[in-house]
């Protein structure tokens, strides 16, 4: 159970060129509901805000995650993202991380430098330590703002048979993946079926992941992409995600019985 709102956002992942965030409105909500196997586990929210963010367009993305009911008596989770997206790039210009889970906790700040490919990461948890300048790459995202990139890809450019590579900038360091799309299916949801395109992220196997391949994700086929339903196979257990309300969408979603 340890870091199941971590592994939420890793699935989250994307491209690694700039694109335009045009599809996503200020004030969208989606709302997410998670299942730890049979249990009811928690819930995880994205919100995002239009905002100036030194001087330039900015969107701001917040997402929350939390475990409810039964789950919560014995693993407590309350995690907070945050990530200032470059309108126009994009790119991230600045992420939070800070969460707390059962006893572990972690408060890290990066701030991106994309121009000379460094960023400056700050351990609020550990004054002490001060902050760090680490080398980068090109066209880096953070877990937030990797989401929103995917989700801003023109549909000729998400379609069957897609394979991209990425860098996703995770905690204090660098995650190569790799982004599949493999097929479409049509997902059942609370509020009727809609057609998904199937996505699977490699990642590295072992000590969070049963196999390379043990996560699936589904974005609704339409200019939206939008995550409707995210499963992991783990270690131990299974994990899953499903979207449970959504508002302020740019483009309607259509579903049907």
């Amino acid at each position: 159970m340890k870091k199941i709102f971590s592994i939420i956002g890793i699935f989250l992942i994307s491209i690694l060129y700039s694109q335009k965030l045009d599809n996503i409105t200020s004030g969208e909500q989606l709302n997410y509901r998670i299942h730890y196997g049979f249990l009811n586990a928690g819930t995880a929210t994205l919100t995002t805000l239009a905002t100036n963010y030194q001087g330039k367009p900015h969107l701001y993305v917040k997402g929350v995650g939390r475990t409810t009911g039964a789950v919560r008596a014995f693993f407590k989770v309350d995690d907070l993202y945050e990530s200032f997206i470059n309108i126009d790039t994009g790119l991230p210009s600045f992420y939070v991380r800070n969460v707390k889970e059962g006893g572990y906790t972690q408060h890290f700040e990066t701030s991106f430098n994309h121009d000379n490919q460094t960023l400056i990461l700050t351990d609020k948890e550990t004054p002490a330590n001060g902050s760090k300048v680490i080398k980068s790459v090109k066209g880096v995202q953070d877990m937030l703002s990797a989401f929103y990139y995917l989700r801003s890809l023109d549909q000729s450019e998400l379609k069957v048979g897609t394979v991209k590579n990425l860098n996703v900038w995770i905690d204090d360091e660098m995650f190569p993946f790799q982004l599949r799309v493999v097929g479409t299916e049509n997902i059942r949801t609370k509020f009727g079926n809609i057609n998904c395109l199937k996505i699977i992220p490699l990642v590295k196997s072992g000590r969070v992941f049963k196999a390379k391949e043990g996560v699936t994700l589904w974005v609704s086929n339409d200019a939206n992409h939008i995550p409707i339903s995210i499963k992991a196979e783990l270690a131990v257990g299974s994990l899953k995600a499903d979207l449970d309300s959504f508002k302020n969408v740019k483009f309607p979603l259509k579903f049907s019985k």
